[in-house]
């Protein structure tokens, strides 16, 4: 069992609060990474409508999420970096020490192009 951190951030800079994860294995693909994370902040998402009393539509999923997460990072929306090294495929296999931060950067398309 490997914990680790998940950290989100953007390409503006802003950078979330690190969450520790456990993982029942020490290596893991990076597919099974990006999954984690969405099924994590989709667990996290209720709680936060209630807090902030929205009124939001009910969010999407999180098969639907974890899939749209995927698609981004095949089509370079969102980058994976374990370490410093960034991840490039889907099925590579990452072998996870205990400490390691995972951080999942969103990229923002360019207006007009």
């Amino acid at each position: 069992m490997a914990t680790v951190t998940f950290v989100e951030e953007t390409a503006s800079g802003e950078r979330g609060e690190g969450r520790a994860v456990e993982l029942a294995a020490e290596r893991v693909t990076v597919e099974e990474l990006i999954r984690r994370r969405v099924f994590l902040s989709s667990a996290e998402d209720p709680a936060r409508r209630t807090a902030g009393r929205s009124t939001q539509a009910p969010a999407e999923p999180p098969e639907a999420r974890a899939e749209a997460a995927l698609g981004a990072f095949a089509g370079n929306g969102l980058l994976v970096l374990v370490g410093d090294r960034q991840v490039t495929e889907p099925d590579e296999e990452i072998e996870l020490s205990a400490g390691a931060e995972v951080t999942f950067l969103r990229l923002v398309p360019l207006v007009g192009g």
